[in-house]
């Protein structure tokens, strides 16, 4: 799949991304507070995105060559995502910060994952889902 058209499929698996990220930010928050709930919906959103993006948007790259383990590919996601996930951490308690009002975090959280996601596409791609030689 050309980059182009991989980072549209991208973009489409991080809104589903996002609505998990929202949707657990919001019923954790009670629990852990806005900033600990901020920690567990990243963790569900990019467990989401992972699935998502081995599926559809990187299975062509998967398929050229020999498969990864999956839990190793799994932890190579998140170890990988941890870039953008500082910049996206940063954005959404900057947002925080600097508004009030219940629909905050949300934005926070949007306002992250838009400042994520280029530094998340190239790691996704280049470095998880890239081809691999065969042995």
């Amino acid at each position: 799949m050309k980059a182009g058209r991989e980072f549209l499929a991208f973009a489409v698996v991080g809104v589903i991304g996002l609505v998990v990220d929202v949707a657990v930010l919001y019923l954790a928050a009670p629990l852990l507070g806005w900033y600990g709930a901020r920690v567990l919906s990243f963790l569900a959103a990019a467990t989401t995105t992972w699935a998502l993006n081995r599926r559809y948007t990187f299975a062509a790259r998967r398929a050229l060559g020999a498969a990864t383990p999956i839990v190793r590919e799994y932890l190579g996601y998140l170890a990988t995502m941890l870039g953008g996930a500082v910049v996206n951490y940063g954005a959404y308690v900057l947002v925080l910060h600097w508004l009030e009002g219940p629909w905050v975090p949300a934005l926070g959280v949007a306002a992250g994952s838009c400042a994520g996601m280029a530094v998340n596409f190239l790691a996704a791609r280049h470095l998880v889902f890239k081809p691999r030689r065969s042995p």
